[in-house]
């Protein structure tokens, strides 16, 4: 790895007790330090960039002025958080970063004290800094507590729900929204800045509760007055809705303006109660290519730090990623079909959606960081005739449990969830995992659940699931797959029929979506019968059962965890149905997998084909006993 320059002033920070002492005059130049750091850091190793550099002034003035880690500070989804991970102790490790082994790519409780509350999916912060300034309340001890959220994560609902919960509880809790969506335009300038200070001030805080104190025995004129400050307000801030949600807002200002930023956050500790402060930020800020295209660079591989281009990357499969099969798919399908809407919860580029936003608008939703409301949103198209199709990465499906099952399934509404990063996903680390979605969505009555094993039959599955009458489910891995040729058809497939991709003798595996690539070269090295099985549920019962009559060793492939998924539906036919006979289920383990490149996990779960190999040459030599079941 490329050795890093130095830097004369981050090169004397080990932790944020050093940054308090500096002299206001010298924050700028650290932050800007910081800034270059950044960027030489995650050329290297790739990571989310955009959003760390847009908050780096942010992060300087908060380790600044509060007492961290006593005062507790909380990030929100954790995408800009690596400026906090170099201040905070582990600079000279950040060239580990999402390595197996190395720094975890959002903040982490067990990587260091800093790290107040794990996160990774949006929206979280406002509700964990409450329960922590709660616990300091009840306790007796007196410490601040700031959670950090963008504006993308306050489009969930979860946060608005803690805001009135910490407004109504006259907590003690600082909210900072970091607004990376706006512009700082004139409103975001000298006299917002100076207003702010102003109204964080001491002088404005002790005459406002005062008046409040006087007044408020007199409702009709504290009602008049605490109308005409909100309204005074609002004719240059955005604070009503805050204020009525028992905040005392202060805001907007320039988020890379570090005096204002000091000299505001200082103001609003020596304050108490709910404050709410609104900040204004640029993402990508200081890297030209990064503030020109943010989206490109929310997370990137590893980069040249002068041009801002991708390092060469080493050769690989050619030809579309799932995500690209899916976003193909769309767009054909909805030149097809006029009733087609597609729907995602703030995952457009993730999720393939881009194109056909371009090309359907009027049948596209991006409803925000909101996958309750996503998934009841198709529930409620449904119902109407409309064939909705939400787009929705595995670990967030989970955030709308309820839906799917309540508003979705219950009353068996023709809605495809086309499911991405399925199974095991990588650096991002087990907030990103899909490994629970076949154990989650098998329980569930009327839905459909295909896993399709390469590019092509992606393509067909998805046309399988708009086709069908209830809800179903297509769940794909994250990348490419085994490099199949798409037939540009559609052909629907026969629903909960699989199929034998190889003949072989004694043993059978059974694969599930993306494991059958392994399988098949075990198999081709074992001479072992391979079977796709192609949907979960419901589950080929006569192909399971003719394999149990003829082999000796039923093995079940999946990469989702083993307790509930494929693998253990397979043991429930075979109970069901009373047949015996030896099985062994490999799958994903009963634990949180940390951080690593996807092969690196499956290796870990002995997912391998060499492991598979493994596990069938052990049975060969020490057969079992007839009829034992091994899970």
């Amino acid at each position: 790895m490329t050795q890093f320059s130095t830097y004369p002033l981050l090169d004397t920070i080990q932790d944020p007790a050093d940054i308090r002492q500096l002299k206001l005059a010298g924050l700028q130049e650290l932050a800007d330090e910081l800034r270059t750091f950044l960027i030489e850091s995650v050329s290297q190793t790739g990571g989310h960039l955009a959003a760390g550099l847009g908050t780096v002034e942010l992060t300087v003035a908060l380790h600044y002025v509060f007492n961290t880690p006593e005062d507790r500070l909380v990030w929100d989804v954790g995408h800009q958080s690596y400026p906090h991970k170099i201040l905070t102790g582990r600079r000279e490790l950040m060239q580990s970063l999402r390595k197996k082994g190395g720094l975890a790519g959002f903040p982490k409780r067990d990587e260091s004290p800093y790290d107040t509350f794990g996160v990774g999916h949006s929206s979280t912060s406002v509700s964990a800094a409450l329960g922590m300034a709660l616990a300091s309340r009840q306790k007796g001890e007196s410490r601040d507590v700031v959670a950090v959220i963008g504006d993308g994560a306050m489009t969930a609902g979860m946060a608005f729900e803690a805001l009135n919960h910490a407004g109504d509880l006259d907590a003690n809790l600082l909210v900072i929204l970091n607004d990376n969506d706006m512009s700082i335009s004139q409103n975001v300038g000298g006299l917002s800045n100076h207003l702010a200070r102003l109204l964080s001030g001491k002088f404005y805080a002790s005459v406002r509760e005062s008046s409040k104190k006087v007044l408020s025995s007199i409702p009709s004129v504290w009602e008049l007055a605490r109308r005409t400050e909100e309204h005074v307000k609002g004719m240059v801030v955005p604070s009503t809705l805050f204020e009525e949600l028992g905040f005392n807002y202060i805001g907007p200002i320039d988020g890379h303006d570090m005096d204002t930023l000091v000299k505001t956050l200082k103001n609003l500790s020596h304050l108490k109660g709910p404050r709410f402060l609104h900040v204004v930020t640029r993402k990508g800020k200081g890297f030209k290519p990064a503030e020109e295209n943010p989206c490109a660079y929310h997370g990137v591989g590893p980069f040249n730090p002068e041009s801002g281009n991708a390092r060469t990357a080493s050769a690989g499969i050619s030809g579309p990623t799932y995500t690209e099969v899916f976003g193909n798919w769309l767009c054909d399908m909805a030149q097809r079909e006029p009733r087609l809407v597609g729907i995602t919860p703030a995952m457009r580029e993730g999720s393939g959606l881009v194109e056909f936003s371009e090309q359907f608008p009027d049948r596209y939703y991006d409803v925000g960081i909101a996958e309750q409301h996503a998934v009841t949103l198709a529930a409620g198209l449904a119902c109407e005739g409309l064939k909705p199709v939400v787009a929705i990465y595995s670990t967030f499906l989970q955030r709308a449990y309820d839906q799917l099952i309540h508003d979705v399934a219950l009353q068996n509404l023709p809605v495809l969830f086309a499911i991405d990063r399925a199974g095991v996903v990588g650096p991002d680390g087990p907030t990103h995992a899909g490994s629970f979605d076949l154990s989650y969505l098998r329980c569930i009555p009327n839905l459909v659940i295909m896993a399709p094993a390469d590019e092509n039959e992606c393509r067909q599955m998805l046309y399988t699931g708009i086709q069908y009458p209830g809800p179903t489910a297509v769940r794909y891995p994250r990348g490419k797959g085994p490099g199949v040729a798409i037939d540009t058809a559609m052909t629907p497939l026969a629903v909960g029929r699989g199929e034998i991709r190889r003949q072989g003798k004694r043993v059978a595996l059974l694969a599930f979506g993306c494991m059958l690539e392994a399988a098949m070269q075990a198999g081709a090295e074992t001479d072992a019968t391979v079977a796709n099985m192609r949907f979960v549920k419901p589950l080929d019962e006569e192909l399971i059962l003719k394999l149990a009559g003829s082999h000796d060793l039923l093995i079940t492939l999946e990469d989702n965890v083993i307790m509930g998924g494929a693998g253990s539906a397979v043991l429930e036919t075979l109970h069901r149905r009373q047949v015996k006979t030896n099985v062994i289920n490999l799958g994903l383990p009963d634990y949180f997998q940390e951080h690593g490149s996807r092969e690196e996990l499956l290796a870990d779960a002995g997912l391998t084909a060499g492991d598979i190999i493994d596990r069938i040459e052990t049975y060969r030599q020490q057969p079992l006993a007839k009829h034992v079941t091994l899970a």
